[in-house]
């Protein structure tokens, strides 16, 4: 059994595309599909059912797909070991960040990635934290920092720590040195319009359980999916939001805006997210480590 074919494999099953696969392995499709194929010839089992919206692994792909998965894991593990023997940790690492996070932690984050793992690569996606335990289930990443994240079969969830999330509204004129206002009380921040995140977006669902325990719900005046066009919606008078500091201050001009805590406090809490089904390698172990400093980092620097 040819170990590239069985990335292959894994990577489509994985994926339920071989275009989405062939994408993401950065090779042609037409040889992909044949690698696939040359795989279920050597097995004589069909591992793959081919449609018009993708492929998904048949009964003997399953079984398969869950040794695969381990083996290549193995084949990892003993890299990352060879690569301790010269001294250097080496292999792909794959996080998956919350877009208010990602603009505020990317940078540092590759810089000390880079620095204490030359031999290694990093790659980092944006997502919602839905989709981003969904991506962890499926391989397509190894880490993922993950807002309120629920339990769920396969994934081994850390808390990390909690983040309040600020009323936004444009900042008034006025002096810059004039005093910060208040808090806001929760009830009366229900009566504003906000601009919020579709569903299942992990602070929406979070300030939506927590104005119904107050027996309120919120006026959503827009959906927006993205913390910059909320942001820019916000400024244009389009209603307030509410979003974590880090966002704000992420922001191209996080003096035009003005923050307001609220009265109780909305907090969300950020954890890291891995699989259990394959346990983390000594680079993505170095990886977790390097998230949890940069945090504190960016943190203690706010």
């Amino acid at each position: 059994m040819d170990l590239k074919q069985l990335e292959y494999f894994v990577r489509v099953a994985e994926l339920g595309s071989f275009t989405r696969a062939a994408m993401a392995l950065d090779v042609a499709q037409p040889a992909l599909s044949r690698q696939v194929r040359l795989l279920e010839v050597e097995l004589r089992q069909n591992l793959l059912v081919r449609n018009g919206r993708g492929a998904t692994p048949t009964e003997a792909g399953k079984l398969l797909l869950e040794h695969g998965r381990g083996i290549l894991h193995q084949v990892e593990r003993a890299r990352e070991e060879l690569g301790r023997v010269r001294g250097a940790l080496a292999g792909r690492v794959a996080i998956g960040l919350p877009p208010s996070l990602a603009r505020v932690l990317t940078v540092p984050l590759t810089r000390a990635f880079r620095a204490q793992l030359p031999n290694a690569s990093i790659s980092i996606s944006e997502g919602l934290s839905v989709t981003m335990q969904e991506w962890l289930a499926t391989g397509r990443l190894d880490i993922a920092v993950l807002y309120n994240a629920q339990p769920a079969p396969g994934i081994d969830i850390t808390p990390l720590r909690d983040e309040e999330l600020l009323l936004v509204q444009p900042r008034p004129p006025g002096l810059p040195e004039d005093p910060p206002p208040g808090p806001i009380a929760l009830r009366d921040v229900a009566a504003l319009p906000l601009v919020i995140p579709s569903r299942p977006n992990a602070v929406r669902m979070h300030v939506e359980t927590e104005l119904a325990n107050i027996g309120c719900r919120p006026i959503v005046a827009l959906e927006i999916d993205g913390v910059s066009a909320i942001l820019d919606l916000v400024t244009d008078g389009a209603g307030a939001a509410l979003l974590s500091r880090n966002a704000v201050a992420s922001s191209i001009r996080p003096s035009s805006y003005q923050m307001r805590a609220t009265d109780p406090p909305l907090r969300t809490r950020l954890c890291l997210a891995t699989s259990s089904q394959r346990p983390a390698t000594l680079t993505q172990q170095t990886t977790l480590a390097l998230i949890q400093h940069t945090l504190d980092t960016l943190n203690a620097s706010r």
